[in-house]
């Protein structure tokens, strides 16, 4: 129920929050570390405590799931899949299809080691992947990223509202580590209101007909829909840019973090803090749009130096380098294998950097 406190592993407060937010359909095929998804999802299908919820099925492979989803999405329907890596990558030749036709779909991404099998162990190394458009065609995800348990079960309410105000995929980015932590939560309240669902192919006799596809044979028309597709990224990255900042107004080096990189790294700050040492955390709560305007806005502030804590051998570190085109000195703190750094480790490192 919303209001009362909760204690919960990070992905059955996923679950519970995509209930919450009204969620009609999830189509998906289990693997760890994402699999108490749709195994919550299951044990509530079907007991009338969320009637909103009307489909629940497990595919038999992560093609047959992303396809699902995408035949639910086109009928105006609330539809999320979940995965890991390695079905990650297999979902990709259908998000793009959702990119194309502009369907509202939201996939999760329980992040593990890799390439290949990889291990079990928390990584973010899916980070090109996700933010980049990991299928074929130039396209664009809105990507969130949550810290916590508690944004774990807000943020399929925010995926939602998302995807169907710009009729896009939405991924929630999360990390084996968030997906399995345990803490307590408040589930939030969600607004009741409706998405318009104009545009949806109902199949019901004697209502205009939509058609939903992504196919253009003649070349212009090709051109004008991909114009469109990305003015409509642009204008994504314009309003829905979010991040949060801890410490960073009088800061000389400011720690660049996500996922449950952030966590650690809010704990660095504080060390430090407690000493005096002028650090700060900025963390991209979209990592696409990625939010150039909190990087400007410190560097703006004097900030000279970022120190870019990631599960991986760097990726989102580009990012920040573009968004501080050669105004500042950007360094990289990579850890992989499943393994976390210690907050000892960041803060010997933002330390080194205020110098």
């Amino acid at each position: 129920m919303s209001g009362d406190r909760e204690f919960l592993k990070g992905n059955e407060a996923l679950a519970y929050g995509a209930l919450h937010a009204g969620l009609n359909a999830f189509y998906g095929y289990p693997i760890t570390p994402s699999s108490e998804i749709p195994e919550t999802l299951a044990t509530e299908f079907g007991q009338g405590n969320f009637p909103e919820f009307r489909s629940f099925l497990q595919a038999a492979s992560e093609l047959e799931a992303i396809n699902m989803v995408n035949g639910s999405a086109a009928t105006g329907a609330k539809t999320m899949t979940a995965t890991s890596g390695p079905g990650f990558s297999l979902k990709q030749e259908g998000i793009s299809y959702a990119a194309g036709i502009g369907l509202p779909i939201l996939v999760v991404n329980v992040n593990r080691a890799g390439p290949g099998l990889g291990n079990l162990g928390p990584e973010q190394s899916d980070y090109f992947q996700a933010t980049r458009g990991g299928g074929h065609g130039g396209y664009r995800a809105i990507v969130l990223a949550p810290d916590s348990v508690q944004e774990m079960a807000a943020f399929p309410s925010l995926g939602f509202s998302l995807a169907f105000r710009y009729r896009t995929p939405v991924v929630i980015l999360a990390d084996a580590f968030l997906g399995q932590l345990k803490e307590d939560l408040v589930f939030p309240e969600v607004s009741t209101s409706s998405f318009d669902t104009s545009w949806a192919a109902t199949g019901a006799r004697g209502n205009q007909r939509h058609v939903l596809a992504s196919l253009h044979l003649e070349l212009d028309d090709q051109s004008l829909a991909t114009h469109k597709l990305h003015a409509k990224y642009a204008e994504i990255a314009r309003q829905e840019q979010r991040y949060e900042e801890l410490e960073s107004d009088d800061a000389r080096v400011v720690i660049v973090a996500y996922g449950i990189c952030a966590r650690l790294a809010r704990r660095a700050v504080r060390s430090l803090r407690a000493r005096s040492v002028p650090v700060g955390l900025f963390r991209p709560i979209t990592l696409s749009p990625f939010p150039n305007q909190g990087i400007e806005k410190l560097i703006g502030q004097g900030v000279r130096n970022f120190l870019v804590v990631e599960l991986n051998m760097g990726q989102m570190v580009q990012d920040v380098r573009l968004a501080v085109n050669g105004r500042a000195q950007v360094s990289s703190l990579g850890q992989v294998g499943g393994l976390i750094p210690g907050t000892e480790e960041l803060v010997r490192a933002a330390e080194a950097m205020v110098g």
